[in-house]
């Protein structure tokens, strides 16, 4: 609920949960039932999620995040705790987006992404999750607004208004009988297709999608799909749209609110979860490293992107206590002079915030803090944490270079907090990265 409602429980983001070890995967599981009981706390009974797409493509602008990783087994198997965590509490699932828009470099808001895989390569990779959710019993698909010509006689036709895509693929070869959602109707691949009103509807509810996503011509989709279709297509949607609403409660008036938003469940949970995702990538003795340095006040530590009174920092001040420099933007912070009062420790611990999920623009991480990192790195014993996108570390110059890094995903408190004990614990990290990634 958190990616619409402010105030609401917060979950880590899918690669986050991607650098649990498998044997971790209830937690998964965990978080399915949890934002399934937020759900039900708002009255909401069907959830378009969890995604399916396997992010084999770092230059992704708009999975990569959001994906459980690039191991096709970890993304089938997350997937399906998660979907089975939902459907523990009553509420509808759905596996997007059919399919796969991992291996893409365009956003398909924007527009139209073209998958170059034939069936077989598509068979082996990007629809192993989607099979193993049918196999699961999926309540629902989202198809992707993505052209995949080896399907369409080599045409680029999105497959949310393809039939070779949606009945041949999906319902024929992979007997899945399930609702079939398009994705919003209203981003821009496929909204400017058509100059009549209702043309598109009509073209995405026969190419088989049962539910029209964010429909923007509604009287004339509806019009337009009673004029052409046949009473047993209309029928064949209807009964599954049907079969959905009764599972979801809806059929025997089982649509009240119910329960309340848990925010200390999901604490617990969160802590759990940064407590087995949290990932060591280089350590060089970087704990000895730091009380060493802090017994000679060489040790000083760097936040960037949060001011000094960052949970992490907080946390190692029980044990760790030295100078803190912080830079939070370009208009209030100085880097000239944070360099230069770095000039006098040996040791940094360094905080990077990145400031956005999405990789656009770098994760608008400013070249200025990029190039302070670079010069710190190869001048200074660095540890480097990074609380966000694991997607943005390739952007660090001479990261290799680093005395100890940690990619912690999220900026929670809790991912912070846990962060900071590991540090002076000395604690065994768990997480993996779930992604590949070179770092320079």
């Amino acid at each position: 609920m958190a990616m619409r409602i402010e105030k609401t429980p917060q979950y880590p983001y899918a690669i986050t949960l991607g650098a649990l070890p498998e044997s971790k995967s209830k937690l998964v599981y965990e978080v399915g039932k949890q934002i399934g009981l937020d759900l039900k706390a708002a009255g909401i009974q069907y959830n378009l999620s969890p995604l399916a797409d396997i992010n084999n493509n770092p230059d992704n602008p708009v999975i990569g995040y959001r994906s459980f990783g690039e191991n096709k087994e970890k993304v089938a198997d997350f997937a399906v705790e998660y979907l089975n965590g939902m459907s523990e509490v009553g509420v509808l699932g759905c596996l997007k987006h059919f399919p796969g828009h991992g291996n893409t470099n365009v956003d398909s808001h924007l527009g139209l992404p073209v998958l170059k895989e034939t069936l077989e390569e598509l068979m082996e990779n990007e629809l192993h999750p989607f099979i193993k959710g049918i196999e699961n019993n999926v309540d629902s698909i989202m198809i992707g607004h993505l052209a995949v010509p080896s399907l369409n006689d080599g045409k680029d036709t999105s497959a949310t208004l393809s039939k070779a895509v949606i009945q041949d693929l999906l319902r024929d070869k992979l007997g899945y009988d399930g609702l079939v959602i398009s994705d919003a109707l209203n981003m821009h691949s496929v909204s400017k297709l058509y100059e009549t009103k209702g043309q598109l509807e009509w073209e995405a509810f026969n190419a088989g999608n049962d539910v029209l996503c964010f429909a923007e011509n509604v009287p004339e989709g509806i019009e337009a799909i009673y004029k052409n279709a046949s009473p047993d297509r209309i029928e064949e949607s209807f009964n599954r749209i049907m079969k959905a609403k009764e599972k979801a409660g809806i059929l025997s008036g089982n649509t009240g609110i119910s329960g309340e938003l848990n925010f200390e469940k999901t604490s617990k949970i969160n802590l759990e979860i940064a407590q087995n995702a949290i990932t060591k990538l280089i350590d060089n003795a970087s704990s000895e490293l730091a009380f060493e340095a802090q017994k000679n006040n060489k040790l000083a530590k760097l936040s960037l992107y949060k001011n000094t009174e960052n949970t992490f920092f907080k946390t190692l001040n029980s044990k760790l206590p030295s100078p803190e420099f912080a830079f939070e933007n370009l208009e209030v912070s100085d880097i000239s002079s944070i360099k230069k009062e770095l000039e006098n420790f040996e040791t940094i611990i360094i905080s990077l915030f990145v400031p956005k999920a999405k990789p656009l623009n770098n994760f608008e991480i400013d070249n200025e803090v990029l190039d302070l990192l670079s010069d710190l790195l190869q001048t200074k014993k660095c540890i480097v944490y990074v609380f966000g996108n694991p997607y943005s570390l390739p952007l660090i110059p001479n990261l290799k270079k680093a005395s100890g890094l940690i990619e912690a995903y999220q900026d929670f408190e809790v991912f912070q907090k846990t962060a900071g004990v590991q540090f002076l614990e000395k604690n065994i990290f768990n997480g993996a990265l779930p992604v590949n990634i070179d770092i320079q």
